[in-house]
């Protein structure tokens, strides 16, 4: 199977966006047939010296864990894409470099992402603790269920909050890491970081000298080391947000992530978005923070539904394939399936057969959508204090609501 194209996750701050916004966003390219899950866990207390078993390896569990909200492949314990309960986000990206990926089962990209949410209360320290466990464990492994696959890669990162966000680029146990505190910033799948690090691993210089990849007589310039070969890419969702003429918005973003035309929205023989996400991070401590996911492929054809952390979240059974537990269970490939992507396939089905039919659900599909993005739109502008007890329910009655519609 070849590599994956990118999936392209990006940041962008005010004044940019509407109302003091930062609004992060991801769509996860992946193997075309995956499931990919939306998972939420509760803040949790752990036993001292007890451990969790990740996708591949089983490292120390921390003695507190947040609660968490995750897009997920369902056979992997790592995330593509999620947020917790403090406002923090995290994506990550394979990245291609010169040194080749490690095929051993260690830690996986999508594992620290779900490390860092679970265990960072702000995005530095969610930074903090990815780094330390890469130090630690080490990447490696095979980034997809059929072990034909044999797909290995090295991992970036985007760790956004309210108040910043980090990019984050690995080269095995190396990295370097660049805050970002405006504009927008986009990741895909080639290196970006050039001159302006704000903190390395502290052997990174002398490792890219060893390997004779660099002289200290030169500028550091990350990206020319590290990559694969000297070609310069720039993100085209990074260029597609750009050109927008009017404030950035929550709509503004689930637009651009359902863009074919440029290859944001992937849509091939082998791979296609499995999983879309927005998140929107008031600067405001005093308004939510709102996370928007599909749980289901194609952006351009799903549903994107709020999500917001409060006391006792609804968990939603019919978006999840997983156990809670520590052990994953024993599924089969087509035992993945969750009863939400189910529906859905059958929809697109459907849309794709019968035009007068499939036109008549995708504005079922919309006005749904819009529902959701409407009742947010209070909270998200502060006319409108939060009331818990109104959206304790809010992401399970939105799939609910979904999988009726398309029954």
């Amino acid at each position: 199977m070849a590599g994956a194209p990118p999936s392209f996750c990006f940041v962008a701050f005010p004044p940019l966006t509407e109302n003091d916004q930062i609004l992060f966003a991801k769509n996860s390219a992946r193997p075309r047939d995956e499931v990919q899950e939306v998972l939420y866990i509760p803040a949790s207390n752990h036993d001292p010296g007890s451990k969790v078993k990740c996708t591949y390896l089983e490292i120390e569990q921390s003695q507190k864990t947040h609660a968490v909200i995750l897009s997920k492949p369902a056979w992997m314990w790592g995330a593509e894409m999620g947020a917790n309960e403090h406002g923090v986000c995290i994506g990550n990206e394979a990245v291609i470099t010169r040194e080749a990926a490690s095929d051993t089962n260690l830690l996986l990209g999508m594992d620290l992402v779900r490390l860092g949410l679970e265990r960072g209360a702000t995005a530095k320290e969610a930074l903090d603790i990815i780094v330390t466990l890469l130090e630690e464990h080490g990447q490696g492994g095979n980034y997809f269920e059929q072990e034909c696959a044999g797909q290995a890669f090295q991992s970036s990162f985007l760790i956004v909050d309210r108040v910043e966000a980090w990019v984050l680029e690995t080269v095995g146990k190396f990295w370097a890491a660049q805050k970002i505190t405006g504009g927008v910033r986009c990741i895909c799948n080639h290196l970006s970081l050039k001159t302006q690090i704000d903190l390395e691993h502290p052997g990174l210089k002398s490792y890219a000298k060893s390997q004779g990849w660099w002289s200290e007589d030169k500028e550091f310039n990350y990206s020319e080391i590290f990559s694969e070969d000297e070609k310069e890419e720039d993100c085209t969702g990074k260029e597609t947000v750009e050109h927008q003429e009017d404030n950035l918005s929550v709509q503004t973003m689930l637009s651009i992530l359902r863009d074919k035309s440029r290859g944001i929205c992937v849509d091939s023989e082998t791979f296609l978005t499995t999983a879309s996400a927005v998140s929107v991070l008031p600067q405001d401590e005093g308004r939510p923070c709102i996370h928007f996911l599909t749980g289901t492929p194609d952006p351009s054809r799903s549903v994107f539904k709020p999500f917001i952390f409060v006391e006792d979240v609804k968990l939603v059974p019919s978006a999840q394939s997983s156990c809670l537990g520590e052990e994953l269970c024993a599924h089969g490939d087509h035992e993945w399936r969750h009863e939400l992507y189910e529906a859905h396939q059958c929809a697109l089905t459907l849309i794709e057969k019968e035009q007068d039919e499939g036109e008549r659900l995708m504005c079922i599909m919309q006005g749904l959508e819009n529902q959701g993005l409407e009742a947010m739109e209070d909270l998200l502008n502060g006319t409108k204090p939060l009331d818990p007890a109104e959206v304790v329910d809010l992401f399970f009655d939105c799939v609910d609501t979904e999988i009726k519609f398309y029954k």
